[in-house]
């Protein structure tokens, strides 16, 4: 299977949305995921059953719509001569467009996964799991990181950290309280540490055990020396959970920001999913920025003008950017430009002409992400995009407005 472009991944996560926001006014919208082993000619069979059924709805809207859901359907898959290698989903039905009014829509998509499982799905929104599935990072690492004072349970899934538990303990400090031997205290000491790392194998092995295990890639343990070492030497982790410890790193916080900082000690260890090469590109921008070598550009306008002069070297934008470009024309004059504005950020007024005066009107409306990309497709750009999932990445969005480049040279814009 080729793996998909970054460009590929938001292309599909874009269409999984505006189909998230499709909605029918009954049960008139239709799922249909054909795996490619599954013959049209039974899908067709199927469907015209199903258009039979519909003529018991009560509803003659519903009916009406539902009946012409499916003879598109019936209609598009006579002239599908074979189901893609990955399978292919079918999404056709009356969309509530407002006014009271419904437009009957269809798209199209093969999945960038293969489909194992055939589907009809008849409901008021598109049944799109299977397709959110894929969009999921899979692999997962259990996080642990511990002192003598409390000790954080906590999983990476792809992107995300997740916090599952936090402990404290009854350990004493090494100073004895009086009127104990020092034997005695230091035993007792002994004993409160290794029940405090059992406490902590126990929660930990029962976050680890119910993740699926295909996906579970192994365990980072973080922590000062020589706790961490006593812990997984202790082997107070299940045997199985055990086995799979792929390293220990030291680090300062034993709470939830912990394991954050241990998972960007084990980068190493995490050097091949996503998260970290996000981070490694993210960090690349930062040094160039804080280095004023006059590499890092930021803002859309920077960008665009780095970009039409085919100095950018890594453009990186959000996965959460979402703006437009609306094209405009003056209707006297011919004169054209453009301006970017959020999908919600309606313009019924677009000023003036500055070369004669006149109205403006409106031409076309592009998404931004599509319109840079294509820019630095031209100049041969690597186009990257970045998760909010993590902190560097959410500083992209929230600080640079979702848009910064890494240049080939400094060009003084």
């Amino acid at each position: 299977m080729v793996e998909q472009s970054a460009h590929d991944k938001y292309e599909f996560k874009k269409k999984l949305e505006e189909l998230r926001n499709k909605k029918g006014r009954g049960t008139e919208l239709i799922s249909l995921y054909l795996p490619p082993d599954k013959p049209i000619s039974e899908v067709t069979s199927q469907l015209k059953d199903e258009y039979g059924q519909a003529s018991n709805i009560k509803s003659k809207v519903t009916r009406t719509n539902v009946q012409g859901a499916i003879d598109s359907l019936v209609s598009r898959l006579k002239y599908l001569e074979e189901v893609p290698e990955n399978g292919i989903v079918f999404f056709t039905g009356a969309v509530d467009v407002g006014a009271n009014k419904t437009n009957m829509e269809t798209t199209v998509i093969e999945p960038p996964e293969q489909l194992v499982t055939y589907r009809y799905h008849c409901d008021s929104s598109f049944f799109l799991e299977p397709l959110e599935d894929m969009l999921k990072e899979s692999k997962t690492y259990g996080l642990v990181v511990l002192d003598r004072r409390e000790a954080t349970i906590g999983l990476l899934v792809g992107k995300r950290i997740e916090t599952h538990r936090h402990l404290t303990s009854t350990v004493p400090g090494k100073q004895k309280k009086g009127g104990q031997s020092a034997d005695r205290f230091e035993q007792l000491r002994l004993i409160a540490i290794h029940d405090f790392n059992k406490r902590i194998g126990e929660a930990a092995s029962d976050v680890f055990l119910n993740v699926d295990q295909e996906n579970f890639e192994g365990v980072l343990i973080g922590g000062p020396s020589p706790t961490k070492e006593e812990f997984k030497e202790g082997e107070f982790l299940h045997h199985e959970i055990q086995k799979k410890i792929l390293g220990m790193f030291d680090v300062s916080y034993t709470d939830e920001s912990g394991l954050s900082e241990l998972v960007n000690a084990a980068t190493d260890k995490l050097a091949d999913i996503d998260l970290m090469k996000e981070k490694k590109l993210m960090q690349q921008f930062f040094n160039e920025l804080i280095a004023e070598s006059g590499k890092a550009a930021y803002g859309e306008e920077t960008v665009r003008k780095n970009l039409e002069i085919g100095a950018v070297n890594t453009l990186l934008i959000s996965e959460d950017m979402k703006s437009e470009r609306d094209i405009i024309r003056c209707s006297s004059c011919g004169y054209e430009t453009s301006f970017t504005r959020k999908p919600s950020g309606q313009v019924t007024d677009y000023g003036t002409c500055p070369k004669c005066g006149g109205s403006f009107e409106f031409v076309d409306s592009i998404d931004i992400v599509e319109d840079l990309s294509t820019m630095a497709d031209q100049t041969g750009a690597k186009v990257e995009f970045i998760s909010t999932e993590f902190e560097e990445g959410s500083q992209l969005l929230n600080a640079f407005g979702g848009i910064v480049a890494i240049l080939r040279y400094n060009t003084g814009i």
